[in-house]
């Protein structure tokens, strides 16, 4: 039994998968409180749904791209069996995760998309450094960055840990604290082997759940 907060259609607005039409399975639950998450109705209440109901109502949207996201996903225990059961049903799957939980366990068929959080997030002590050994070229690192001090921590931890040849390294804005033509100056003067993304979504549909 998996707790789901929604499941819609939508375009995919991050990663490298951007602009895809997706079906996003958000799951209930996380035990992160980012100064700046953008979905905290994912924390609690949902509905309850079995796994068979759930992947019924995913191949309703007749799309071949899911993205199960939160939430924190890994939070519940039957999270690696849906990520499984998608996979093995045929679709191209991405999982987004905070990068407070291990990954170790999720199906290798899956891409992973791992957020390191920046000393702004206001969770910084929460990043579980041991799952960088675990990403591979299939998934991505994404760093949510509010301002200047958060951009020169992520650029340090990208050069020292050399990220980038890890796997793709994502540096993202938090709309409305830090303007994306800033951030994207900031790239460009450093030279920084990163793909930058705004948040298409949003672009398109501002901040409605659901979306």
């Amino acid at each position: 039994m998996l707790r789901v907060t929604e499941v819609f259609l939508s375009l995919q607005g991050e990663t490298s998968r951007a602009g895809l039409p997706t079906v996003f399975v958000r799951l209930t639950g996380c035990p992160l409180r980012c100064r700046w998450c953008d979905t905290p109705y994912s924390f609690q209440g949902g509905e309850s749904a079995t796994l068979p109901a759930l992947l019924a109502r995913i191949a309703d949207y007749g799309v071949s791209t899911v993205c199960v996201t939160g939430g924190e996903p890994l939070a519940q225990k039957h999270s690696l069996a849906l990520l499984t059961a998608l996979a093995d049903a045929g679709y191209s799957v991405s999982l987004e995760t905070s990068g407070a939980l291990d990954i170790a366990g999720v199906d290798p068929r899956v891409s992973r998309i791992v957020d390191i959080k920046p000393p702004g997030s206001g969770e910084v002590d929460r990043n579980r450094w041991e799952n960088l050994a675990l990403l591979t070229p299939h998934d991505e690192i994404k760093f949510v960055l509010a301002g200047r001090a958060d951009y020169e921590w992520a650029r340090d931890v990208l050069r020292e840990e050399a990220l980038d040849r890890r796997c793709p390294v994502l540096f993202a804005p938090v709309q409305g604290e830090l303007a994306p033509e800033q951030l994207a100056a900031w790239i460009l003067q450093d030279r920084l082997p990163v793909r930058m993304q705004v948040q298409l979504h949003k672009i398109l549909w501002g901040n409605a759940p659901g979306r």
